[in-house]
């Protein structure tokens, strides 16, 4: 079967391609995993891509939105790499729209492959009736992780949901420690102020904020109530979080210089890397007042139509290796995500993912990320607004719904 699905996606890529020389099978790939447990993982993709005949030239930009517009731009230049990260949902669309994009359809069919991915991840990679990215994994991104070691020093049980997690940062918070280890940064105001929704309003809410832009949904308590929540944990981080990485508010956690962390689970990654193990060192956690629910996002890679037939062969090659069920293991292993494909054995992966597994296994408990139900532009405004509510302890809760109904009625 993973010769005939390579045969399909080889036939469909060469056929865009001119023929030339046998060459190098080359493989040119931007992304922006550069921290340890994100290194890490990267280069089991670039193994397997080696053992498979193939070389890996690694292109790494430091920061997603960096990563993206580099490989953007030099897609439309005319000079495009061999492939390209980005992440599951919206952000190729343009590409796809402006015919830049090589799809990979054939690859995925023959390979029955879209008959072992969750349906968001199947939606946000299909355009025009085709899929037109290789998602490679799942990231959960509501995790809430804790180091052990401080929550048995404060005394006290790992919190359910956002009401028991306040008991246990004023613990840590008298116990001279840093709360709330976090990464001053927009993306991650965002990130915590979905993961806070997700737990006050449920998947129903989620859905119907995000994919409906529904103004009733942002005037609700459920909203409200995540609202406040997120007022009340401005107190429990610490003055050095503006501005901070995400992976350095991670090394708080596993240093015990902070109880815990929010966070999707590519921090996971980082635990992975210091040696860590899940339920010894440090905790991992979902929270679910109103039926929780597991937070869809994950990394998905585009290729640019080849232009010669080592970079069709190159593509197809690539394509095949990142879905093969032990590079699936082997990455997740590494990235602290799951994979994508749910017909993969994840008994030899840590209790975290395989706890997520479980959970996404139930198709009420799936639920798409921001990026897939947002256009680029709405997420980008609804983050500005989240960061200036975050920045500013004068402003009001009804002042932050107002301007997040301001954003709702726009055109983005």
């Amino acid at each position: 079967m993973r010769s005939a699905s390579f045969a399909a996606m080889s036939a469909v890529l060469l056929a865009a391609a001119p023929p030339v020389l046998a060459q190098e099978m080359k493989a040119e790939v931007i992304h922006w995993w550069t921290s340890g447990g994100e290194s890490a993982a990267l280069k089991v993709f670039a193994d397997q891509f080696t053992k498979a005949g193939g070389t890996w030239v690694d292109n790494a930009v430091a920061g997603g939105a960096n990563a993206r517009t580099a490989a953007i731009n030099r897609t439309v230049g005319g000079n495009p790499p061999t492939a390209m990260q980005f992440n599951t949902g919206k952000q190729f669309d343009e590409l796809v729209e402006n015919d830049l994009l090589a799809d990979v359809e054939a690859i995925m069919t023959a390979g029955n492959l879209k008959a072992v991915l969750p349906d968001p991840i199947l939606n946000a990679t299909t355009r025009r009736g085709k899929m037109y990215a290789v998602p490679v994994n799942i990231h959960g991104q509501n995790w809430v992780w804790y180091n052990k070691a401080v929550l048995d020093k404060i005394g006290g049980t790992e919190p359910k949901n956002w009401d028991e997690a306040l008991v246990l940062l004023d613990k840590a918070k008298a116990a001279g420690l840093i709360p709330l280890a976090f990464s001053g940064q927009k993306v991650w105001e965002r990130g915590l102020f979905n993961a806070i929704l997700l737990d006050k309003g449920g998947p129903a809410v989620w859905t119907e904020f995000f994919g409906k832009r529904s103004q009733a949904a942002a005037k609700s308590p459920q909203f409200r109530a995540a609202a406040e929540t997120y007022a009340k944990l401005r107190s429990y981080v610490d003055q050095g979080a503006p501005g901070r990485n995400w992976n350095d508010a991670t090394a708080l956690v596993i240093q015990g210089k902070a109880f815990m962390q929010v966070m999707g689970d590519w921090a996971k990654g980082e635990f992975a890397a210091a040696n860590l193990t899940a339920g010894k060192e440090f905790g991992c956690t979902l929270f679910g007042s109103r039926g929780g629910g597991y937070v869809m996002g994950g990394d998905v890679f585009t290729f640019p139509k080849p232009k010669t037939e080592a970079q069709a062969k190159a593509q197809a090659t690539l394509a095949k290796v990142m879905l093969e069920p032990e590079t699936q293991i082997l990455f997740a292993q590494k990235k602290g995500s799951i994979p994508v494909r749910l017909d993969v054995d994840g008994s030899s992966l840590d209790i975290c993912a395989q706890r997520a597994m479980k959970v996404i296994g139930d198709k009420s408990q799936q639920v798409p990320a921001v990026e897939m139900l947002s256009s680029p532009a709405m997420t980008g405004a609804l983050e500005d607004v989240y960061s200036q509510f975050w920045n500013n302890p004068n402003q009001t809760v009804d002042q932050f719904v107002e301007k997040i109904l301001g954003v709702l009625k726009q055109e983005l």
